[in-house]
């Protein structure tokens, strides 16, 4: 089996035909150590720092020890917030290391049930549940409620964990942000299932561009189905007071779904659902991801503090904002294209997946540490770098990406 390594995606390694799962990663290593040794996957780095707008990368043979950091989705910085970090450390202090059990057998803790009032309260309703990752938060809920019966209409640039929580179901997309393609299947599906649910992101992860929610709530409405938005990249980010695109709108009531994690402004690691009392309950003892998995550890009673910082220190989203604009502006008079992005995402589009791939590279070389995202998380000939900003970033630092973009530019002829 030939694969052209340098125009391959991972995608091309997921079911080769002819060969076993066994020759699938055989393939796989040598792609991988093809790439590595080109100086082009800039995957699974080894951190050598905790997270923040500086990092410390074991990279041998690079100059470099300490990257200027763009991978991180900790927008406001909390994870190395003192506040945060003390309410960890107290956390494990008082209950221990880990919660021992799922939650419906003795792992539900008190400072679970906080975290599950805090984050209802957050988006001004009544009722959350809490899940081990932001990812099982999405796809166990969906493999809960939507069955054989039931359709799901999803907006084409969800997430992956909103995929694999439809597997089970009947599912139909349309075009991304695309109000006519959304009502015609809105419209053509009326009457055909027993369940209808669409199922969108508030801000998109890889363009950092919004939903159209009001729009999208009228339609759904009008064609009596329901609406699911996950907005992880929102929050904390969009709004006013940090509560994401459905603060942008004022439809907290309007939304029967909301879920999130706790990984990116939050500062920690876990998923949410908030919807009403009685889903949430049922959702409590049938998703199974859930009710069979070890809940939140004790560490995360810092979940608790990091929801407070968004309205206690809103001076975080201000930096953040500053930040934001400042990278963007600076980007743009380069010449490069960021395309639609209106949050702390900034993609800088390249087209061709390995140039993308050089790019990078060549960005480690000047010291700045950002994704390639390339097929099958966006389309083949969409390859882009993602750059997500952070609160903490420093003007020096955000400067010293300009210049290392500014130096790419001329050393692959990204102008031409």
């Amino acid at each position: 089996m030939n694969i052209d390594f340098e125009k391959a995606s991972f995608k091309d390694f997921e079911n080769i035909p002819g060969l076993d799962p066994f020759d699938w990663a055989k393939l796989w290593g040598e792609y991988v150590r093809d790439r590595t040794k080109a100086g082009q996957f800039n995957y699974r780095q080894e951190n050598l720092s905790g997270c923040g707008p500086e990092i410390e990368l074991n990279l041998p043979g690079n100059p470099h020890r300490n990257f200027v950091s763009l991978v991180s989705n900790d927008y406001l910085g909390f994870t190395q917030h003192p506040k945060v970090k003390a309410a960890a450390i107290t956390g494990i202090e008082k209950y221990g290391a880990g919660a021992g059990a799922s939650p419906a057998i003795g792992g539900h803790y008190i400072f679970h049930q906080e975290i599950e009032d805090k984050i209802a309260a957050f988006f001004k309703r009544e009722s959350a549940v809490v899940f081990s990752t932001g990812y099982t938060a999405n796809s166990a809920s969906l493999q809960a409620l939507l069955k054989g019966e039931d359709l799901a209409i999803l907006d084409m640039a969800v997430h992956a964990s909103v995929y694999e929580g439809c597997l089970n179901t009947n599912v139909k997309t349309f075009l991304h942000n695309n109000l006519e393609a959304l009502e015609r299947v809105l419209k053509t599906s009326l009457g055909k299932y027993r369940t209808r649910m669409v199922i969108i992101d508030g801000v998109y992860s890889q363009d950092g561009d919004l939903a159209p929610l009001a729009e999208i709530v009228k339609l759904v409405k009008e064609y009596d189905a329901y609406l699911m938005v996950d907005d992880a990249h929102g929050t904390g980010v969009i709004g006013e007071t940090g509560r994401g695109v459905i603060e942008l709108h004022d439809l907290f009531q309007q939304v029967d779904i909301i879920t999130g994690t706790f990984s990116k402004t939050f500062a920690h690691l876990g998923g949410y659902v908030v919807a009403s009392p009685d889903l949430v309950g049922f959702l409590k003892f049938q998703a199974r991801q859930h009710i069979f998995s070890a809940t939140l550890s004790p560490a995360s009673a810092c979940i608790a503090k990091a929801i407070d910082l968004v309205d206690e220190e809103p001076i975080w989203m201000h930096h953040l904002w500053d930040n934001i604009d400042y990278l963007k502006t600076g980007l743009q008079s380069l010449g490069l294209d960021t395309g639609i992005t209106e949050s702390a995402i900034i993609p800088v589009k390249i087209g061709d997946i390995g140039l993308n791939a050089r790019v990078c590279g060549r960005l480690l070389e000047a010291g700045i540490y950002a994704n390639q995202i390339n097929y099958p998380a966006v389309s083949r000939k969409d390859a882009r770098v993602r750059m997500s900003v952070m609160a903490t970033h420093t003007h020096r630092q955000l400067d010293k990406v300009l210049n290392a973009w500014e130096w790419v530019i001329k050393k692959e002829g990204l102008s031409d």
